[in-house]
C-alpha cells in the first residue's frame, strides 16, 4: 500500500469516526431534551414539591403581571384605535409602494418587529395558565410551538432589511459577454436518471440553443440506457456514463467534472430547459473573481399538483415562488444563497478547491454552496426567470421531493458542511442558514395547533388566559398587520391563508421525517422525483391522507362540542378560556377539508405540456372531399405543444369532416417560417371563430429544434403573476370546499396542462 493510499485510508476512517460521533451526539442531545421535559412533566403530575413550587410561583406572576401588560381601562372605541391606526398605516404604505422598496420595507419590518416583541412579552408574561399540570403542559407547549414560528419569523424580518436585486448588475455585466469581450469556456451538464427520452430531447435542444460561442453540452446518463446514448448521438451532444451510481446525482456530476475542462460549469436537471440568453445573463458575473456560483430561479412550465388538483392552475402561483421571490433575495443580502441543484453556473476552479459537489448529504446542491461560501467565495442570486422545468406531476411525487429536501437539509447537523459550525462563514451567513434549517421544523407546531381545540373540547384544557380587551389590544394589531403585509413582503407570491393550506398537506409526513432525520439521518438514500407520468382517472393518496382524515373526523366532533360549550358557558366565559375555540375548530376543519381535496389527484391523460401561445398560421388541406385542392385557411394558435396545435380559423370558413375522419394538412407558423405536416383530427366552434385540432406528424430534427425553441427558449417568456389577496383567497377556499374539482363536469376540467408564458 502506497503512502498516499494509507493517508487516504486514515482520512476516510477519521471522517467516518467523526461522522459517527456527530450522529450520536446530535441524537443524544435531542433525546436528552425530550427526556428532561418528560421528567419535569411526570414530576409535576406526581406532585413533586420543588417542581410544584416553581410552577406555582410562575403562575402567581402570570396572574399578577406588570401594569403595563394590562389593557388600558378605556372604552372599546379607544381600545381599538391602535389596531385601526396601524392597519391604515401599513395599508397606505403598501398602496404607495405596491412592491417593497428599501424605505417601505424598512418601515413595515420595523413596525412588525416592534409589534412582535410587544406580543411576545404579553404572551409569555401574562397569558399562561399553570393552575393545574394538565393546563400547564398544554399552555407551555402551545407557547413553545409559537416560539418556533416566531423565531423563524424574527430571523426573516431581520434578513429582509438586506434584500438584494442583481438584475441591474446583470445588465452591466452582460455587456462584455454580448460584445465578445468575456466568453470563458462553459461546460453544460445535464444529469439524468431514468427520465423519459422525450423530456431529455427538449432539454438538450434547449441547451444547444443557448446563444453563447464557447459551450459544450454533456448528457450525464446514470442509467446507462442505449436509447439515451442514441439520443445524444442524434442531437449531437456529448454522452457520458459511469460504471456505478455511487453518491447519486452528486457522484454523477463529480465524475463529469473530472473528465471536462471548461472554465465554468452550468447545470440543468433533465427536465429544465434554459432560455436562449441564459449564459449571456449569468456568465458576466464571473468577471468578479470572488464570484463562485450564480443561481437563478426555478420556473415551471406545468402547474404544480396542488393548483391542478384544486382546479386553480390559472390562479395559484407555484409553491416554490415564495422561495425564489422572497427567501433567495433575502439570503443574497446576507451572503447565504442556496444552490438549488439546477439552472446555476459555477466556477470550476472554486468548485474543485471545495472538493467538488458534496456527496455526504442528499442535498448536494445546498451544501456545495455552503462549502463555496465558507472558502471566502461569493454565491449570488439573479432573480430572473431564465429556465423552466417540470413541477412534480402528482401529489405523491410532490411529497417525495419535499421529504427528500427536508431530510437532506437536516443532515446538516451531522456532516462537516454544517453551515452553523463550518469555519469561514460570517454570523450573517449563519443566520440566513439557520432560518432555512428552522423552516423544516414548522410542521411540528402546525400539528400541535390542529390538536389544541381537541384538548379544549375533550380534556377541558384552557391553555390561554386572556380577556377580550387584552386580545384586542395585544394580539389583533400584530396578527392583522402581519396578515395585511404577508403577501406584500413576499412579492405577492403567496397569501397567508394559501400558505397555511400548502404547508398542512404534508405536515404529518414532514414532522415524521424531521424526527426520523434527527434519529437516523442517513437511513434513506436519494430518490428521484418521477417525471413524464400520466393518468386518466382521479386517484386519492390514502398513504398521505389518513392522518388528515382522522383529524377531520375528530375536529368535526370537537367543533360540535365547542359550539355546545359556547352556548352553555356564554360567549364571554368562552373567550376567556381559549380565544373562541370553536372558531379555531372551524378554521381547522376548513383547512383540513381543502388539504384532503388536494390529495385527490386530478386526471392528466396527456404527458405533453400545452402552451397558451398566439401565433399566426396558414393551414392547407389537400384533396379534401368537396373542396378544391390546396384549400387554404388563415388563423392563429390558441394552444400549441410539441405534438399538436389548436387553431382558431379567422379566414376560409370551417373544414367539413365526417365523424372519425382524419385529413392530412400542412401548417405554417408564419412568424417563424416553420412548416409542419400533420393531421386534422377534430373541429368545433369555440368563441367567435371555428376551431380545429391538428396532430403533428413526421417532424424532422430541424423542425423539432425550431418548435422547442418557440415553446421553451424565448427570453423573457416565463412571467410572474400575483397571488390572490387574503379575502380573495378565503373566497377561493370556500368555493373549492363546496365545489371541488372532482364534482365538476368533465368538459370543465382541462385535460391538458396549459403553461403560463
Amino acid at each position: 500500500m502506497t503512502t498516499t493510499q494509507k493517508v487516504g485510508r486514515e482520512s476516510f476512517k477519521s471522517r467516518a469516526l467523526r461522522l459517527n460521533f456527530r450522529v450520536r451526539m446530535a441524537t443524544l442531545v435531542m433525546l436528552s431534551v425530550v427526556l428532561l421535559a418528560g421528567v419535569i412533566v411526570v414530576g409535576w403530575f406526581a406532585g413533586e414539591r420543588r417542581i410544584n413550587t416553581i410552577f406555582e410561583q410562575i403562575n402567581w406572576l402570570q396572574q399578577n403581571p406588570p401594569i403595563w401588560l394590562e389593557a388600558p381601562m378605556i372604552t372599546g372605541e379607544y381600545l381599538i384605535a391602535p389596531l385601526v391606526i396601524l392597519f391604515l398605516a401599513v395599508w397606505a404604505i403598501t398602496q404607495i409602494s405596491p412592491y417593497p422598496k428599501a424605505w417601505s420595507r424598512f418601515i413595515v419590518v420595523t413596525l412588525l418587529l416592534v409589534m412582535m416583541g410587544r406580543y411576545l412579552v404579553w404572551r409569555s408574561l401574562s397569558t399562561l395558565d399553570l393552575n393545574t399540570p394538565l393546563n400547564g403542559v398544554f399552555s407551555l407547549g402551545l407557547l413553545g410551538m409559537e416560539l418556533i414560528g416566531l423565531v423563524g419569523s424574527l430571523i426573516q424580518l431581520i434578513l429582509l432589511l438586506k434584500v438584494r436585486d442583481r438584475r441591474r448588475q446583470a445588465d452591466q455585466a452582460s455587456v462584455a459577454v454580448v460584445e465578445g469581450q468575456y466568453t470563458p469556456k462553459v461546460d453544460v451538464f445535464i444529469p439524468t436518471y431514468d427520465e423519459p427520452a422525450f423530456i431529455l430531447r427538449r432539454t438538450i435542444i434547449g441547451c444547444q440553443s443557448i446563444t453563447y460561442p464557447h459551450k459544450t453540452i454533456y448528457l450525464l446518463d446514470d442509467t446507462r440506457r442505449a436509447e439515451i446514448r442514441a439520443l445524444a448521438a442524434e442531437l449531437g451532444c456529448e454522452y457520458m456514463t459511469r460504471p456505478d451510481n455511487k453518491h447519486a446525482k452528486a457522484g454523477n456530476l463529480n465524475h463529469a467534472l473530472s473528465l471536462t475542462n471548461g472554465d465554468l460549469v452550468a447545470s440543468f436537471d433533465a427536465d429544465f430547459v434554459p432560455t436562449r440568453n441564459f449564459l449571456q445573463r449569468t456568465v458576466g458575473f464571473f468577471q468578479d473573481l470572488q464570484v463562485a456560483l450564480v443561481q437563478t430561479p426555478q420556473s415551471f412550465y406545468n402547474p404544480d399538483p396542488i393548483a391542478r388538483n384544486l382546479g386553480l392552475e390559472d390562479i395559484l402561483t407555484p409553491e416554490e415562488e415564495v422561495f425564489y421571490r422572497q427567501i433567495q433575495p433575502m439570503r443574497d443580502g446576507s451572503g447565504s444563497v442556496v444552490c438549488s441543484g439546477t439552472s446555476f453556473v459555477v466556477r470550476r476552479s472554486a468548485l474543485e478547491a471545495a472538493g467538488g459537489f458534496v456527496t455526504e448529504s442528499l442535498s448536494e446542491d445546498y451544501f456545495t454552496s455552503v462549502r463555496l461560501a465558507a472558502q471566502g467565495n461569493r454565491v449570488i442570486y439573479l432573480d430572473e426567470k431564465l429556465s423552466a422545468g417540470l413541477a412534480a406531476e402528482n401529489i405523491a411525487a410532490h411529497a417525495t421531493q419535499r421529504l427528500r429536501w427536508a431530510r437532506g437539509t437536516l443532515q446538516a447537523f451531522f456532516i462537516d458542511s454544517n453551515p452553523l459550525t463550518i469555519p469561514g462563514l460570517t454570523p450573517w451567513q449563519r443566520l440566513g442558514h439557520l432560518e432555512g434549517l428552522l423552516h423544516w421544523f414548522s410542521s411540528i407546531p402546525q400539528i400541535f395547533f390542529l390538536l389544541m381545540p381537541l384538548a379544549y373540547s375533550l380534556l377541558g384544557v384552557i391553555p390561554i388566559r386572556a380577556t377580550p380587551e387584552e386580545v384586542l389590544y395585544f394580539f389583533l394589531p400584530y396578527y392583522l398587520v402581519q396578515l395585511t403585509v404577508f403577501a406584500w413582503l413576499n412579492n405577492h407570491s403567496r397569501s397567508a391563508l394559501l400558505s397555511n393550506v400548502y404547508s398542512l398537506v404534508l405536515a404529518f409526513p414532514l414532522a415524521f421525517t424531521v424526527f426520523q432525520a434527527l434519529l437516523s439521518p442517513f437511513s434513506k438514500g436519494f430518490k428521484v422525483t418521477p417525471k413524464g407520468t400520466s393518468s386518466d382517472r382521479f386517484i386519492f393518496n390514502w398513504n398521505l391522507a389518513w392522518p388528515l382524515v382522522v383529524m377531520f373526523v375528530i375536529t368535526a366532533f370537537t367543533l360540535w362540542r365547542n359550539l355546545g360549550l359556547c352556548l352553555a358557558l356564554g360567549w364571554g366565559e368562552h373567550l376567556k378560556g381559549l380565544g373562541l375555540g370553536w372558531i379555531w375548530s372551524a378554521h381547522n376543519l376548513i383547512i383540513i377539508g381543502i388539504a384532503l381535496l388536494i390529495l385527490l389527484d386530478a386526471p392528466q391523460p396527456d404527458p405533453n405540456v400545452w402552451f397558451d401561445l398566439r401565433r399566426i398560421v396558414r393551414l392547407k388541406l389537400k384533396q379534401a372531399d368537396g373542396m378544391p385542392p390546396e384549400h387554404t385557411w388563415w388563423g392563429y394558435t390558441t394552444m400549441i405543444s410539441e405534438v399538436g396545435a389548436q387553431i382558431a380559423l379567422t379566414q376560409g370558413g370551417m373544414p367539413v369532416i365526417s365523424p372519425g375522419e382524419i385529413l392530412p394538412v400542412e401548417l405554417e407558423i408564419v412568424e417563424e417560417q416553420l412548416k409542419l405536416e400533420g393531421k386534422l383530427i377534430a373541429t368545433r366552434f369555440e368563441g367567435e371563430f371555428p376551431s380545429v385540432r391538428i396532430h403533428f406528424e413526421h417532424l424532422n430534427l430541424s423542425q423539432q429544434r425550431c418548435l422547442v425553441e418557440i415553446l421553451f427558449c424565448r427570453p423573457g417568456q416565463w412571467r410572474r403573476w400575483k397571488t390572490p389577496g387574503e379575502l380573495q383567497s378565503l373566497w377561493i377556499l370556500l368555493r373549492i370546499l363546496f365545489k371541488p374539482r372532482a364534482l365538476m363536469r368533465g368538459e370543465n376540467i382541462k385535460a391538458m396542462a396549459v403553461a403560463k408564458v
